[in-house]
């Protein structure tokens, strides 16, 4: 079996010490499986798993195998890093050759030299979940203390992978509400425009603009926008 080359504590206190506003969510993911790698008993290769909605992917791992047995399972839509993804639950195979539940996907794992696997769900929010998914060389590679430190770097994926989708949907927010301030402005000064020219009211002044919207099936904004535009060509 193998043994891990960095002690658990110091590599979960390494990973404690990096600032996730400071660092990537790829670089940070790939720290989290290269320690985990190093430090989890038994530990051949390291993934992580992403699924939105229905389409999965391996965003890190530390190998091909880890990878190659990943995306055999998307192939298949079965297997356990997509059923610990969907539950958040841990999913222990402990050996290869006994294992029932995907015969299919455990048959290739054997063949590739993995005799066991753990994945740890990492829920994350409604529409994105994950799984750090942990291979081993040999049956019953990982025992109840070698689950608990994976256990511990999943945590990590996941506050990671959470906090940036806060990020995201943050920033996403903000640029709509941005461009919503554009559209408005844009709009009150295509209002004053029309003002000026024909002594009327702001609120008739909308009503002519949702008109020509409906008429030509424009947005009012764009509309608001092409006024705007020739006013200031014609002064």
């Amino acid at each position: 079996m193998l043994q891990p080359t960095v002690d658990p504590a110091d590599a979960l206190a390494e990973l404690g010490r990096i600032r996730l506003d400071e660092t990537s969510l790829d670089e940070m993911l790939r720290r989290i499986a290269e320690l985990a790698n190093r430090s989890v008993p038994g530990t051949r290769d390291v993934s992580v798993t992403l699924v939105r909605g229905q389409t999965s992917q391996t965003v890190v791992s530390t190998g091909e195998l880890a990878r190659d047995l990943d995306e055999w399972q998307y192939e298949l839509h079965r297997g356990p890093c997509l059923d610990a993804s969907a539950s958040g639950d841990s999913i222990s195979v402990p050996d290869m050759a006994a294992e029932q539940r995907w015969p299919a996907w455990a048959a290739r794992a054997r063949s590739a030299g993995v005799g066991s696997s753990l994945s740890i769900g990492l829920p994350i929010q409604e529409s994105v979940v994950g799984a750090l998914n942990v291979y081993g060389d040999v049956a019953h590679a990982f025992d109840p203390p070698a689950i608990a430190v994976a256990e511990g770097f999943a945590a990590y994926a996941a506050v990671a992978l959470a906090n940036a989708h806060l990020y995201d949907s943050a920033a996403t927010l903000a640029e709509q509400m941005q461009e919503a301030m554009r559209g408005r402005a844009v709009i009150e000064q295509a209002k004053g425009i029309i003002m000026g020219e024909r002594r009327c009211s702001p609120e008739e002044a909308f009503t002519l603009l949702s008109k020509i919207s409906q008429d030509t099936n424009r947005k009012v904004r764009d509309v608001a926008a092409a006024l705007v535009a020739k006013a200031v060509e014609s002064a």
